[in-house]
């Protein structure tokens, strides 16, 4: 199992930035994916960034030049580095890890708990 564990939401300002991050921790193979996804109240659950293990990226439209996702593999952290947020980028933020238990054995999908991003105008 993975768990995963993220921190880093609050209340900012339009214009400001924070950093969202993410570690995972449990009894598993390797973590292929991370990944970060949002939802806003009234709306679907998004992609928002996500990264592999060997640092391919993948980002939403609306973030593109804004949001930096990165990830430490010998930490099993990832990051997401959100830079001129807007109103409209409001949500709570979830962290996505795909792995594999075993060398066979998976993948598996696992969510975090989620964490609230609030961005005022």
């Amino acid at each position: 199992q993975v768990q995963l564990v993220e921190s880093g939401g609050g209340l900012v300002q339009a214009g400001g930035s924070l950093r969202l991050s993410c570690a995972a921790s449990g009894s598993f193979f390797r973590i292929n994916v991370m990944a970060w996804y949002r939802q806003a109240p009234g709306k679907q659950r998004e992609l928002v960034a996500a990264i592999t293990s060997v640092g391919r990226t993948n980002y939403a439209d609306s973030v593109k030049g804004r949001f930096t996702i990165f990830r430490d593999n010998a930490k099993n952290m990832v990051y997401l580095h959100m830079n001129s947020l807007k109103p409209e980028d409001t949500a709570v933020y979830y962290c996505k890890a795909t792995g594999f238990l075993t060398v066979i054995d998976g993948p598996y999908d696992y969510w975090g708990q989620g964490t609230q991003v609030t961005v005022s105008s």
